[in-house]
C-alpha cells in the first residue's frame, strides 16, 4: 500500500502540525498515525451515520442516495466554492476534514460558509508527495479533499480506493478522477452586486449538475453560491399567479346572433 516511512518528516509534520505537536516529539510516523486515529476517534461526533455522511441540504438532493458515502470518491470540476458546500455538511455533523494540495482554499471563506476550523487540517503544498500525504490524512480524517498535480495512474487510483474503502473515508477530488461515485460541475454562473462599473460582488447564482457513476440522467439545480447573506441554498422560483378566467355576460340575442 503506502509506506509512511517514505514520507519526508517535514511533509508529515506539516500535514498534522495542528494536532500532532512539535516534530521532535514524534517517535515514528506509524506511531503518529495511530495516536491521531485514537485522538480524533474520541473527539469525532458519534451521530455520524455508519455508511453515509450528510452533506449540505442544497446539494444533498442532487447526490445519489442524498448523502456522501463513506469509502467513495467524488470529483468536483474546478470550483473551490462547490468544495466548501460539500464540506460544510460533514463538518457541521462532526467530521474531521483534510484538504491537500489546494493552497487557495481560504480558511476565512471556509469559516464563513460553516466549516469548523477546529476540525480542519490543511496541507497546502505537498509537492511530489501528494499521494503519500493524501493517504496519511485519510488514515485519520473522515473526509479528504485533494487535487493531484498530474493524472494519477490506474494502479495509484486502485490502491487509494482500496484504502478509502478500508478506512471508510470519503474522498473529494478537485478535477477529474476515475471510479467516482458522482461528478459535480458548475455552469451558468451569474454574479450580482456590480452596477455600471462600480459596486461589490454580493451573491452568485449558478447551475450545479451531478452526474452519477451508475448512469441515469444528470441532476441539475440552480443554487445560490452564496446568496447575499453568504448562505448556500436553492434558488426558489416565484410561483406564477393562478390565472382567473374572466366572466363575460352576454345577452341571449348576442349569444345567438
Amino acid at each position: 500500500m503506502f509506506e509512511y516511512e517514505e514520507m519526508p518528516p517535514a511533509a508529515l509534520s506539516s500535514a498534522f502540525e495542528s494536532t500532532a505537536g512539535p516534530a521532535s516529539s514524534v517517535t515514528s510516523s506509524a506511531d503518529t498515525v495511530r495516536d491521531l486515529q485514537a485522538r480524533i476517534g474520541r473527539m469525532q461526533a458519534k451521530k455520524l451515520d455508519e455508511r453515509d455522511i450528510p452533506t449540505h441540504p442544497a446539494i444533498a438532493g442532487l447526490l445519489p442516495g442524498g448523502a456522501l458515502k463513506q469509502g467513495a470518491a467524488y470529483s468536483v470540476d474546478a470550483s473551490i466554492t462547490l468544495l466548501m458546500v460539500l464540506l460544510a455538511g460533514p463538518s457541521a455533523a462532526g467530521s474531521w476534514c483534510g484538504v491537500v494540495g489546494i493552497p487557495e482554499f481560504g480558511i476565512e471563506a471556509a469559516a464563513r460558509y460553516g466549516i469548523d476550523l477546529e476540525r480542519l487540517v490543511l496541507v497546502p503544498e505537498p509537492g511530489d508527495q501528494w499521494l503519500a500525504v493524501t493517504a496519511a490524512v485519510a488514515d485519520v480524517m473522515s473526509v479528504v479533499v485533494t487535487r493531484p498535480p498530474k493524472r494519477a495512474s490506474d494502479a495509484t487510483v486502485s490502491r487509494l480506493s482500496a484504502r478509502l474503502r478500508q478506512r471508510g473515508v470519503t474522498l473529494i477530488v478537485l478535477g477529474p478522477w476515475p471510479q467516482t461515485e458522482a461528478m459535480l460541475s458548475l455552469s451558468d454562473a451569474r454574479w450580482s452586486g456590480i452596477g455600471d462599473g462600480h459596486g461589490y460582488l454580493e451573491a452568485r447564482q449558478a447551475t450545479v449538475t451531478v452526474t452519477s457513476r451508475v448512469g441515469g440522467r444528470p441532476r441539475s439545480a440552480d443554487l445560490w453560491l452564496p446568496d447575499p447573506r453568504a448562505v448556500f441554498r436553492t434558488v426558489r422560483t416565484p410561483a406564477m399567479p393562478t390565472a382567473v378566467p374572466s366572466l363575460e355576460l352576454v345577452t341571449r340575442g348576442e349569444a345567438t346572433g
